[in-house]
């Protein structure tokens, strides 16, 4: 039976989760969108960051990841009023021009800014946006199951309504609270899945899981299985499974987890991002290689920045004392943001030319 975690060990898992989420959105995006084959082509299995000068940024993964972690250390206790505050942090959010959103989320954020309460918000659709900002909520209530299930449902219903969207970022809020516990082997909670939902294709994807973990498939074979030989999709049912697969294949290796999830090709930052916060909230930060950290290229929300938020949400959870957002220079983003969408625009286009890639596979 495993101890309750203390301050020093809540501080270590968060700050490996939340850093884990930005390694694994900023080493993934430069290959958004990009089939298995090029990039093993390409890059030969070598992940290091190639954004922007060997560096790497975040995107939409770790940002709104950050914003959840904001409202949870103003409402913690409130699904309701934490659902509101991340509402805000939405639309701030959108007036700041960010470089990739979702169509779903967009539409979303659009109904808020036209008067649409945050329960009445979503749009019908199973796309990812909800899953890649549910692993820290898993986190923090990791010992709550009905506060976890409360605030996915808050977190979720605020931009996607259809039920699939629902049930993967619950999966992923799970496998975050089994992270953080380390109670059960990676088989004994795969079992676990399938009550997430009656809906017969989660099954379905579940008895998969468990099959391939029994079977010791690879990540890319697993991703096979699934007919995403040529990338995984952002469809919630493609990614969140995949992620899953990588975390609970790799439970005890933070690299090999996110390089086979990587590997996969496709929706690669979200991917990545939900493999690099999961393993990093099983392993702590220090599972982190030390480059793939330092390689990140970030302000104001920089991976200092993260570091503190972990702390105080650990502080949070063991004091019982609501402390208040950690604050920056949000005015920075404005300046940030015009470098980076410069920078996605320049690494788009750089994919154009058929030279694109080659000799990148070096360390």
């Amino acid at each position: 039976m495993s101890m309750p975690l203390n301050q020093a060990d809540l501080s270590n898992r968060y700050a490996g989760l939340l850093v884990g989420t930005a390694v694994g959105d900023a080493l993934g995006l430069p290959a958004e969108g990009i089939s298995r084959q090029r990039i093993q082509s390409c890059w030969h299995g070598q992940w290091r960051h190639r954004l922007v000068f060997g560096r790497g940024m975040i995107s939409d993964d770790t940002e709104h990841t950050l914003f959840v972690a904001q409202a949870l250390l103003a409402h913690p206790d409130d699904a309701v009023a934490f659902q509101r505050c991340l509402a805000w942090k939405l639309r701030l959010w959108l007036l700041g021009a960010p470089a990739g959103v979702g169509l779903a989320t967009l539409r979303a954020i659009m109904k808020l800014w036209l008067g649409f309460s945050p329960a009445r918000s979503g749009v019908y659709s199973a796309g990812n946006g909800p899953a890649m900002r549910s692993a820290l909520i898993g986190a923090c209530f990791c010992d709550a199951p009905e506060k976890r299930r409360a605030f996915i449902s808050a977190a979720t219903r605020l931009t996607h309504t259809d039920l699939r969207a629902e049930t993967a970022a619950l999966a992923v809020a799970e496998a975050a609270a089994w992270a953080m516990q380390a109670k059960e082997s990676a088989a004994t909670f795969a079992a676990s899945l399938p009550g997430l939902s009656a809906d017969s294709e989660w099954q379905k994807l579940c008895g998969q899981i468990q099959q391939s973990l029994a079977a010791q498939l690879s990540v890319t074979a697993f991703a096979d299985a699934l007919g995403l030989a040529k990338g995984v999709s952002g469809y919630a049912y493609h990614s969140v499974p995949v992620a899953l697969y990588a975390v609970l294949r790799h439970e005890h290796d933070f690299s090999e987890a996110l390089r086979s999830a990587l590997d996969c090709g496709g929706d690669t930052d979200t991917v990545g991002a939900i493999v690099g916060a999961l393993a990093g909230a099983r392993l702590g930060a220090s599972a982190i290689p030390g480059e793939w950290v330092s390689g990140i290229w970030e302000w104001p929300r920089s991976v200092t920045l993260l570091q503190m938020i972990a702390e105080r949400l650990a502080k949070q959870k063991a004091v019982g004392t609501v402390l208040g957002p950690v604050s920056y220079f949000w005015p920075g983003l404005i300046l940030r943001n015009i470098l980076f969408i410069l920078v996605v625009l320049a690494h788009g286009f750089a994919r154009l030319w058929p030279w694109w890639g080659r000799g990148t596979g070096r360390t």
